[in-house]
Order: structure tokens, then sequence, then C-alpha cells
């Protein structure tokens, strides 16, 4: 009897052979059980956990997961009325909680390294007919991948990823603090103050980003550096380049680890932009992106003559990021929180504009002649972005500004007086500004936007029934 992989012929052959290496490895008895993890659509990672006998069979049959997990919002309630026809989804076959398959992709196969004898894989979704799960967001980045090669180019990217680590004094688990959400941790800081780069506050936390370092290395992540950012408690690490899909999935088993690493350690590790934290500094996730040409392995963004800031490639490729910057805004920073970073003169962009090495501009164009790192650096993302949708995005407005050859205009070297669009200063503002930008709605598909705008909307209306304190200390006692 045929595989689900074999009755839709969903791997290519250089996969198959990639699975039969996996699976002798399960034979040889490597680990005992594999985690099969699909990233769900705020790229978060969901799945099931089979013993090594069953995962051998599941890397060609698939692992059935509930379909409700599409219908959910950030607090895990589902959105969507499930049960009633299409299952909310306007979808055949996904009503009343319904199955999909997720399938595993054999390249991302590897051991955990901080808990015994598990292995890992990366999964992507697909219906009961062998089609691509219309909301897979995996999918949606390898059609951006897929366009681009078509062109005989390579989507690279490197990350600097900010985020902050805790010491855990209370995990808040009385029965009092259950909810959805449930009350978060109590935590008290690791540093203080605003030590940007200090090597007294490096050594100070050197046994967490030993921890960090190690374990990072064992995974086969690409990681360049580990620093003390500018908050209290804040943290960033840098990867070098890596393409096609490898940013993206390399940034879900990042934040994955990270989370898991430090929870086992005593500490909480949180990707949230800006906690309620006093003198918190901000988490950004800024992205650093070239194309590659297939042909000779060359960096297309390189120019040719002294003065210009990239090639006529990646002039028209930075004039499209701009033109869609509003409409990508809920793709880069798709919660409610990530609004309160654009603060101008705050290192956070707040307008659509790019400048030659300024971190004001939300595109920094860094490198030139004969400078094989030539790249533009996008500095609007928050590190909690689905990097599926970020980094697809961020092709398809790319792409846009070649075909149509685009001019992104003059740098902009005093980024916060620059006249120029403004982005998004609120996910609601992102939102509406997503479902108007036309390429962005063909390319991500109508019905994709329509899904991912709902579930974002359903997040907007909870917060708004809640009473702020904010609210109760500017009204309480003044009426």
């Amino acid at each position: 009897m045929q595989s689900f992989v074999e009755r839709f012929g969903l791997w290519s052959d250089e996969q198959h052979r990639q699975a039969d290496a996996v699976a002798e490895r399960l034979q040889a008895g490597e680990v005992d059980v594999v985690r099969f993890a699909w990233p769900d659509q705020h790229g978060v990672l969901r799945g099931k956990t089979l013993v090594a006998s069953a995962a051998r069979a599941a890397l060609r049959d698939g692992v059935n997961l509930t379909s409700t997990l599409l219908a959910k919002d950030t607090s895990h309630r589902s959105v969507f009325p499930v049960f009633s026809a299409g299952g909310g989804f306007d979808s055949p076959g996904m009503q009343g909680g319904a199955d999909f398959t997720v399938v595993a992709d054999p390249a991302t196969f590897r051991a955990l390294p901080w808990t015994p004898r598990t292995g890992w894989i990366l999964c992507d979704a697909y219906l009961a007919d062998g089609s691509p799960c219309p909301f897979g967001t995996r999918q949606i980045m390898q059609r951006a991948v897929g366009e681009l090669d078509a062109l005989g180019l390579e989507f690279v990217a490197g990350l600097e990823v900010e985020f902050h680590v805790f010491r855990l004094d209370d995990p808040s688990l009385a029965l009092s603090d259950a909810g959805q959400p449930g009350e978060p941790p109590r935590v008290s800081l690791l540093t203080q103050g605003h030590q940007y780069l200090t090597e007294l506050r490096y050594d100070r936390v050197e046994p967490l980003m030993e921890l960090l370092r190690s374990h990072l290395a064992a995974l086969e992540l690409p990681l360049l550096s580990l620093e003390i950012e500018f908050g209290p408690s804040q943290f960033e690490l840098v990867f070098g380049p890596t393409s096609g899909l490898v940013p993206a999935d390399t940034m879900v088993l990042l934040r994955s680890a990270v989370k898991q690493i430090c929870q086992r350690h005593g500490y909480h590790a949180t990707f949230m932009c800006r906690p309620k934290i006093p003198s918190v500094m901000s988490s950004g996730w800024h992205l650093h992106q070239s194309l590659r040409r297939k042909a000779d392995g060359r960096n297309a963004f390189i120019p040719a003559r002294e003065g210009d800031a990239l090639s006529e490639t990646g002039l028209h490729y930075l004039a499209g990021l701009q033109a869609h910057a509003r409409g990508a805004a809920a793709l880069a920073s798709p919660t409610i929180n990530g609004y309160r970073r654009y603060r101008p003169f705050s290192l956070a962009p707040d307008r659509a504009i790019w400048a030659r090495d300024n971190r004001g501009a939300m595109l920094r164009v860094l490198g030139g002649v004969g400078q094989n790192a030539t790249r533009i650096e996008n500095r609007v993302g928050e590190p909690t972005a689905n990097p599926y949708l970020y980094l697809a995005s961020q092709i398809f407005s790319g792409l846009d500004g070649m075909r149509r050859r685009l001019d992104p205009g003059p740098s902009a070297d005093v980024p916060y007086e620059t006249a120029a669009e403004q982005l998004p200063r609120s996910l609601s503002d992102a939102l509406a500004a997503l479902r108007a930008d036309g390429l962005l709605c063909e390319q991500l598909g109508q019905r994709f936007v329509d899904y991912y705008c709902h579930i974002k909307e359903a997040e907007i209306a909870r917060f708004n029934l809640e009473v702020s304190e904010w609210e109760h200390r500017e009204y309480f006692d003044m009426f």
C-alpha cells in the first residue's frame, strides 16, 4: 500500500534519500522518540511526539493533527466556527475538527541536545486529498522561494534577534493562576540598567550565554555572536547568512530552543517585543537580506560602480520593499504589543524609507563595490513574527519592485525628518494596510489574507474588552 507521500508525490528524489537516512538512524536506535513539529499560523511549533518505531512509518505516512489548530489565536482560542460548514474556513473536509496531515521534511531532522535521545523534524501541512493546506505558512514561503528560483536567484538572509531572559522566580502554577491565557510567570532581572555591549555585564551572565552557545552549536545553527543589548535582561544573537527556507526554519527552531533550554535551567526567555518591566527596551528582529545568482554564486546586489548603493537589481528590490512596507507591516510585527516599539529616535523605524548605513531608517543598505556582504537590513520586524510570512513578504515585495523596475529614490540621511509614508502605528492599521495591498493579497492568496486578518482581529477585539491600568489610573479618580 502506498504511503501518503508516495500517493500524492510530495517529495523530491533527494527528500526520499534523506528520509531513508533518517529511517536508518531510527532503526539503529539513536533516539527513543521523535517530535514531529509543525509551525502554525503564528510561527509557534505544535505537533506530536512519536516513539521511534512509529516515527519510521510516520516519515512517509505523515501525522494527523486536528484542524482546530488552524483556528487558534494567540490565547489558543478557536476564533472560527469549527462545527459549521467547512469548519468556518470555507474549506471542504475541515468541519467538525477533522484531521489534516503534517508531513516531515527529512532535511530538517536533528537530535535535540537538551533532552536525551529525542529527535526533531519539521513538517508541512496537507489536506486529505494531498493538496497543500491553504493556511500552511511554510508552504507560502516555499512558493516565494520558487518564484526566485525560476529567475535563477536564491534568497539569502542573516538574522539579528533580540530577546529577554529573566530568572524564573515563580512559574505561576497555583490553581488561581489558570486561565486562557494563564497568569505569566513571575521573574527577576539577570542584568540591570542600560549596559549596551559591556564586557562586565556579559561576564555576569556568561553561564547563560555558554548554555545557549553550546546547545545552539549542537543544533548546527549558524551562530556568530552573543551580545548584551540595551535594556535590562536583554540580549541579542546574530546568525550568519543562509539561503532559501533555512533562515525561517532557523528562526522557529531558535525561539523554541531558547525557551526550552532556559526553562530547564531556571530562566524564563521571552521574544515578546516590549515586556512590562521598568526601564524596558523593545526587542527587534533585524533581517539582513540579499539575492544570489545561482549560475555563478555571486551576490546580485553588489554594485558595479563606485558611489552606487546597490546594483540595479538590488535597487529595484529595495524599492519593492519600500513600496509594500505598509502592507507587509502586519507580517513583520503581528502583535498588538509590537507597535509599542515604533517611536521616533528609538532605533526603530517609523516611516518607509531607506538609507546608507543608518540605523534610524527602515531599510539600511550596507556594502558596496567588491563587497560580498552587500545587503539590505530591514529593521521593521519584531521577534514574534512568523518567519515564513515575514520572509515571504520580503521576497514578494522585492520581486514586485524588480518586475516593475521601481526606483527607491535617494538615501534618507535624516530618517526621522524625511517626508515619507508613515508605517502603521497599530495592529489594526497594519491589517487594513495588508488588506489594501493588492500585490501581497494576490501573492499570499486572498483567502489566506482574510483568514490571517480574521485571527488577528479576534485578538484585537479581546484586547479592546479589557480595562487597562492606564484607563483605571486616568479616569477612576477624575470622574
